[in-house]
């Protein structure tokens, strides 16, 4: 089975990841029969080793992590693999993958160039 796993950094503040848990929520009602589990690199649970922990319990043998960050700095080019190669020592039975940071993705660019528009223009 296959699961995905969004990655996001985390905050003190618990407000801040609300939008991160309506993308998941949204990502859920668009694969309902498809695991997910959303994990923080710091400072907000569950971090990346539970939500793996979960989804692997649920039966997933491959887990897509998705990072949820705008760019690929220190945080995903370096954290992120580091992460992943301490879960696949923990579990070589799952194979683990990671896609391009969120932002890096051309149609968030846009959404985001469009959304930025739309709130300059309202602005005025």
């Amino acid at each position: 089975m296959h699961g995905t796993l969004l990655f996001a950094h985390g905050a003190r503040d618990a407000a801040w990841a609300r939008p991160f848990e309506a993308i998941a929520q949204q990502m859920q009602a668009l694969r309902p029969d498809q695991p997910l589990a959303l994990a923080y690199l710091e400072l907000m649970q569950p971090d990346i080793g539970s939500a793996a922990a979960t989804l692997i319990a649920a039966g997933c043998r491959h887990i897509t992590v998705v990072p949820l960050f705008l760019g690929a700095g220190g945080h995903v080019r370096r954290d992120l693999p580091e992460r992943l190669a301490e879960l696949s020592a923990r579990h070589p039975e799952v194979q683990f993958s990671a896609t391009l940071a969120i932002g890096e993705a051309p149609q968030i660019v846009q959404a985001i160039a469009t959304a930025a528009v739309q709130l300059v223009d309202a602005a005025r």
